[in-house]
């Protein structure tokens, strides 16, 4: 015969019943277990096992508490084509790391450019305690709904974006590609091609026409190709000359397609400055598919300091990733 407990649902009463002490103990036991001693609390969870208590209603308990104990973090894009991006993955892994050490958790939170009402309502229904923007400032409507909760925001984006009230973490891009511009050039090299996506929102792997950096849509794309024509133009270059190859996406492949339309040229050019290391990548596999040398026939560049970049020899930029992680959270 089934026990009277047993056929009905358990709550924090039943298990109270059962023990022989107050509903608020077994809440403690679940919620502030340093305020019982060890064997009363795992006789308390024994009970709840057996009863098929799981513990209390998560929602619920973060009503109670004032916080949602997560944090969002958003990505433009798929979550998909966020995965695929090591320097991505990189930041997550660390993020996480930081989060588990503040028992906290995180929310990922992918934007579709192509759905502004599903981004809405993904975040206007996040349940967290604040948000870290890693990659959607180009969709900028995400940083107002963040405000219009009041919610503590950090981004690793466009500190003009993110308004006073948001922390933001990042590095100098533009100073960063002009010191690898500056060094570029001092080693002799003119004829220079920059390498990187969102550029252009619609065009193909290849060359784009970009008059003016300035006026570029995408805030990384923008401030590193600046930093790039700082440094040529320092040097007495002319950014006209300089050939501008767009990727359709921050993939090996898409470095390779569109680094291959310079390899081709006649005058193809001396040194292939890319803004991720990822595509710099692609324009070292599009290399060794021609019979050049990284160096000597071509000088690439890249941007991130992903772990395949050390193994191919890459010269590239680090990102002070490891040390913003604890700093994102404690802003939480």
């Amino acid at each position: 015969m089934v026990s009277s407990v047993k056929a009905t649902k358990a709550t924090l009463q039943t298990i109270a019943d059962e023990v022989g002490v107050s509903r608020s103990t077994v809440s403690n036991a679940f919620g502030r277990p340093d305020q019982l001693s060890p064997d009363l609390r795992e006789k308390i969870l024994e009970t709840a096992r057996r009863l098929g208590y799981a513990g209390p209603n998560p929602t619920a308990r973060s009503l109670r508490r004032g916080r949602a104990g997560a944090v969002g973090v958003l990505f433009t894009g798929s979550l998909s084509q966020a995965l695929s991006d090591p320097y991505a993955v990189q930041f997550l892994s660390g993020l996480a790391a930081a989060a588990e050490a503040r028992q906290t958790g995180l929310l990922l939170i992918p934007l579709s450019l192509g759905d502004p009402e599903a981004a809405t309502q993904a975040l206007n229904e996040a349940a967290v305690d604040g948000f870290c923007v890693y990659c959607a400032s180009d969709w900028r409507g995400s940083l107002d709904i963040i405000r219009s909760r009041g919610l503590p925001m950090v981004t690793t984006e466009d500190p003009a974006e993110a308004g006073p009230d948001a922390l933001v973490v990042a590095l100098d891009e533009r100073a960063a590609t002009r010191a690898v511009g500056d060094h570029v050039t001092g080693l002799g090299h003119r004829r220079i091609a920059v390498l990187s996506d969102l550029v252009a929102p619609d065009a193909h792997n290849g060359p784009v026409d970009v008059p003016d950096p300035d006026s570029l849509p995408y805030y990384i794309s923008r401030e590193r190709i600046r930093g790039f024509r700082d440094a040529l133009v320092a040097a007495g270059g002319r950014w006209s000359d300089v050939l501008v190859l767009h990727a359709e996406e921050n993939l090996r492949a898409a470095g390779a397609a569109a680094a291959a339309f310079a390899l081709d040229r006649a005058d193809r050019p001396t040194a292939i400055l890319a803004t991720t290391d990822v595509l710099a990548l692609g324009a070292l596999d599009a290399l060794a598919a021609r019979g050049l040398q990284p160096g000597r026939d071509v000088s690439v560049t890249g941007f991130d300091d992903i772990p395949e970049a050390a193994a191919a020899g890459l010269t590239t930029v680090r990102q002070p990733s490891t040390r913003t992680r604890p700093v994102i959270l404690r802003r939480m």
